[in-house]
């Protein structure tokens, strides 16, 4: 598969093709996306929980996302690589938001940065890390960096000031210099509204048909634990799949089962019996 690049996205969305992202934490991941065929793969601020045992996304530090940002650069090949940058990276100043991101571009050869919120100070930011020659991911609707501050992890954009205020984020972080927008928990209707007029490919995650679609790998497989969101779509029972195996393995260990003779190796007498002279030899020391 050829290298997917920001105009090839261009493209697609002309085209009305639509665009797959899906998000990896580690090596394997990475190498399952590519054989998969995705557009896009996310090293997202997700892992903080489904990887690293957070209760949220928020104290996931920027060392720990470079970790898995390499991991999965390692892995990857045609897909174009983007990393979220972690709460507390970028929020003080343009100067802070620039360093952190050169940090995912030449530590971890990601090819873009993806920044959560859509107000005068990300803006900066976006603008900052975009004339820096990064390229940016704007992210709007639920941030859940800043869920707190939304009033929890639920949907944005039901009520007629917050549909205003997502309208014009999304033209505000295109202006600003994002090539792409992840748009999350917003009503299909409004998501629509934007869906033709907005000059940039926009990646839904419940958000309706969108140009695109991204999903959490742990939650598409079925490996996250309790209830998902509701936009979420479970494509494989991985979860199930692995506890049913680590019983059968921890079941088979128990009975003497496993090992069987096939999974032994095999040695002659002659090396049997020097081991058994060695250790009568260590024991009468």
């Amino acid at each position: 598969m050829p290298q997917i690049t920001i105009p090839n996205l261009r493209e697609k969305r002309a085209n009305g093709e639509p665009i797959v992202m899906v998000t990896a934490y580690d090596y394997p991941a990475a190498r399952a996306a590519e054989r998969a065929g995705v557009d896009l793969v996310l090293v997202g601020d997700s892992g903080a929980q489904v990887v690293l045992g957070y209760p949220s996304t928020v104290p996931v530090s920027t060392d720990e996302m470079l970790m898995m940002a390499k991991a999965v650069r390692r892995g990857t090949e045609s897909a174009l690589l983007v990393s979220d940058v972690p709460f507390g990276s970028t929020e003080e100043s343009d100067a802070q938001a620039v360093a952190t991101a050169v940090r995912f571009a030449k530590e971890a050869g990601v090819d873009a940065v993806k920044l959560e919120g859509g107000n005068a100070s990300r803006l900066s930011r976006i603008r900052a890390i975009v004339d820096a020659g990064i390229p940016v991911v704007a992210h709007i609707g639920l941030t859940p960096q800043t869920a707190t501050a939304l009033g929890g992890l639920r949907a944005q954009g039901r009520t007629t000031e917050t549909a205003e205020r997502l309208v014009r984020e999304a033209f505000a972080v295109a202006e600003a210099g994002a090539f792409l927008v992840v748009i999350e928990a917003v009503p299909t209707g409004v998501a629509d509204v934007l869906r033709d007029g907005l000059p940039i490919p926009i990646i839904g995650i419940g958000a309706g048909p969108a140009h695109g679609q991204v999903l959490v790998l742990h939650d598409l497989l079925g490996v996250t634990e309790g209830n998902t969101a509701k936009f979420v779509k479970r494509f494989g029972s991985i979860g199930d799949d692995t506890v049913a195996a680590l019983s059968s393995y921890a079941a088979e260990v128990r009975s003497g089962a496993f090992p069987g003779a096939e999974h032994q190796y095999s040695a002659s007498d002659e090396a049997v019996a020097a081991a058994r002279a060695a250790l009568a030899a260590a024991q009468a020391r």
